[in-house]
């Protein structure tokens, strides 16, 4: 590409980096882990040239508990990992959400359990990312299904983060993280950048986690005029542990509420050929686009009535457009790289005239368009 010019071939990691850099990250703490690696290597060649902070750690543990803490301090950071070590950081995402802290949580996906499949594709994450830690929790989690998404949701995942006083997941299977697409990085201001909101009023009237309406509860950062306590301890509006049940009903509907309150805002999705369909598959990241051939491809040579629907954000799930979708179709095809899990929350939303099928595959392949084709026809 010419030099200078905002038009790039990258990959998904690195168009990560550069959504990052963008949304006006300026501190990542992380340890190397295939296949999120590229965004940690980019991440500390840019980061120092921006007066920005980068830290490799001892462990995923350590990572997020340094991200957590530049954030409270006032940076907009973020780590990236993969499957086990996205296991690691499961207690301190509890914690960042109970907290209320901003972050930004990158999780390439790849093949397990365990060690698993360290340079094969997998979406296994899916139900790690909802169910992980321990307690209730809505989390907010984005899948990309391009280079240029993860540009975009990357700068969305820190606007989330940043409005919402909560950790935000990105969830990248291995192939988009790794393949190159085209890529056009939009000029400063183009895309909207955001930064939490501070409160407005003086220190002595300051409660960080008042109860308030929409859930939010603007907060400054450590250092500029106002004393708080945080704690994992279940709090009061003053930040300080409580056994109030009164106390502890609002805290926890509080987190719950400032989530869901803006869940028609925050669930995007896509879809294609949904308006005449009597047959749909669902399907997220790289699975997506092998799914948008596949519908084109019925549609032409079998004359079926098949759509595509794609969560763009996997929670909160897109569930108004969802169960106005599944009632109009007959049958349900969720296409998946794993053994099963996003069917999960199809079957929790479809109605029972549906039918719905699994279409998976987990040896570490990509599922491809014959594949998808046959379950389909086979279907009863």
């Amino acid at each position: 590409m010419k030099e200078k010019s905002n038009v790039f071939l990258m990959q998904g990691n690195e168009a990560c980096v550069h959504g990052a850099l963008y949304a006006g990250c300026n501190f990542f703490a992380g340890y190397p882990i295939t296949p999120s690696t590229e965004i940690a290597e980019l991440l500390s060649r840019e980061l120092p040239k921006r007066g920005g902070v980068f830290i490799q750690m001892e462990d995923e543990i350590g990572s997020l508990a340094a991200v957590l803490g530049a954030s409270v301090a006032g940076a907009k950071a973020m780590t990236a990992t993969s499957g086990p070590g996205f296991s690691l950081m499961q207690e301190h995402i509890s914690y960042a959400y109970m907290a209320e802290i901003p972050a930004v949580i990158v999780d390439v996906m790849r093949g397990g359990p365990s060690t698993g499949l360290p340079t094969l594709p997998s979406q296994a994450d899916i139900m790690q990312s909802r169910w992980g830690i321990h307690g209730d929790y809505y989390p907010v989690v984005l899948a990309p299904a391009s280079v240029p998404e993860s540009f975009l949701f990357t700068v969305r995942a820190f606007n989330l983060a940043e409005t919402l006083f909560t950790p935000v997941i990105l969830l990248l299977d291995e192939i988009i993280g790794h393949m190159r697409e085209k890529i056009i990085i939009p000029p400063e201001q183009q895309v909207e950048v955001v930064s939490r909101p501070h409160p407005k009023v003086p220190d002595e009237w300051f409660y960080p986690y008042e109860i308030t309406p929409s859930g939010i509860s603007p907060r400054p950062s450590f250092g500029e005029g106002y004393r708080y306590n945080i704690t994992g301890l279940t709090h009061d509006i003053s930040g300080y542990p409580t056994s109030v049940p009164k106390e502890i009903k609002e805290k926890l509907d509080k987190l719950k509420r400032k989530i869901l309150n803006k869940r028609d805002d925050i669930s995007t999705y896509d879809a294609e050929f949904v308006d005449d369909a009597r047959e749909i598959i669902v399907a997220i990241g790289s699975v997506s686009r092998v799914c948008r051939s596949v519908i084109r491809e019925l549609r032409k040579k079998y004359r079926m009535k098949i759509g595509l629907f794609r969560p763009q954000v996997v929670f909160p799930f897109p569930e108004k457009a969802a169960r106005e979708l599944f009632k109009r179709v007959k049958k349900i095809f969720v296409a998946e790289l794993n053994q099963g899990q996003l069917i999960y929350e199809v079957e929790r939303l479809a109605p029972s005239s549906a039918k719905i099928y699994g279409i998976n595959k987990y040896d570490g392949e990509l599922i491809t368009q014959e594949e998808i084709i046959d379950a389909i026809r086979e279907a009863d």
